[in-house]
């Protein structure tokens, strides 16, 4: 159990890297990011996770360790295909790129807040009912299909009735954008929260990869632009790993109301080791197939 003054210290370092971040977006509001910048930042950030996860096995447990990392990249992927939905939004609602990173960094420190509420709820009634973890499981396999056979993600998003309602209202496009990026982030935590729970149990270890996952995000967006476009496969890949983590959440949900066996089946434990092995391996391999299979297209096309 994370003692609360490290939960505190966390908190503040977050809290302070968060305000520095929101006070150089206000005062370069009417500058453009470059990708230099952008790539700086996106680099200070990984960086900053790793060294965190890294150094999380020294004052926690090994185990604490993996388990950071595994959530962190499966945290990470997911916001990489959620930047992708933001740029759909950001340009159907015409906001300028000088605007697009308060409008971005806004909606995440938003996310963060109402994450950690949905994190502190799941703790709850994982704590309370194990069986939970069979909705869990359901609902990671549901949209891993949905994932799977989804070809043209440009679909992907599509106004809300608030959206449409603040708009007829005369909101301005900043406001809109702003509850879009917002809403929208939250709908993805109904994925990334169930799936970063079926690797760890740990509150702390959840909020802290989702929080180091979502703070790049407004670099993210900037620096991967029309890159995105090459990452064809990148939702299979994500497939992929929510439906492995769906099937590790059912099986832990069996294991935790005392089945063990189907008929003369045992049913096995999925390791930490594991799960950090498919997710690498899914996201390295549908990565490695999206650059060559989009760069042959390119080359067709010159």
């Amino acid at each position: 159990m994370t003692s609360g003054s490290v939960w505190l210290v966390t908190i503040g370092v977050l809290v302070g890297v968060l305000l520095l971040d929101l006070l150089l977006a206000i005062k370069r509001r009417h500058q453009e990011t470059t990708t230099k910048e952008a790539a700086l930042w996106t680099i200070f950030y990984v960086a900053a996770a790793i060294l965190f996860g890294w150094t999380l096995g020294n004052w926690e447990t090994p185990q604490a360790r993996s388990e950071f990392f595994a959530g962190w990249l499966t945290e990470y992927s997911l916001s990489i295909d959620n930047v992708f939905v933001f740029i759909i939004i950001l340009a159907r609602l015409k906001i300028s790129k000088e605007k697009a990173q308060l409008v971005l960094l806004i909606g995440i420190i938003l996310a963060l807040i109402l994450r950690g509420a949905f994190i502190a709820a799941g703790a709850a009634l994982i704590h309370r009912f194990v069986a939970i973890f069979f909705l869990f499981g359901a609902f990671l396999l549901y949209t891993a299909w949905h994932l799977a056979k989804d070809e043209d993600e440009s679909n992907d998003w599509e106004e809300s009735k608030l959206i449409k309602t603040l708009t007829a209202r005369g909101a301005t496009p900043f406001t809109v954008a702003l509850v879009a990026v917002g809403t929208t982030d939250l709908l993805f935590a109904l994925d990334s929260i169930p799936a970063i729970f079926g690797l760890t149990k740990d509150p702390y270890i959840v909020f802290t990869a989702n929080a180091f996952a979502l703070m790049g995000l407004r670099q993210l967006y900037f620096l991967l632009g029309d890159f995105l476009n090459r990452l064809i496969y990148l939702s299979k890949g994500l497939a992929i790993v929510l439906g492995f983590i769906g099937i590790k959440l059912i099986i832990e949900a069996l294991h935790g109301v005392g089945i063990h066996k189907i008929g003369s089946f045992h049913i096995p434990e999925v390791s930490l080791a594991v799960s950090l092995g498919v997710i690498v391996a899914s996201l390295a391999v549908t990565t490695l197939i999206s650059l060559t299979r989009s760069g042959g297209k390119d080359k067709e096309t010159r």
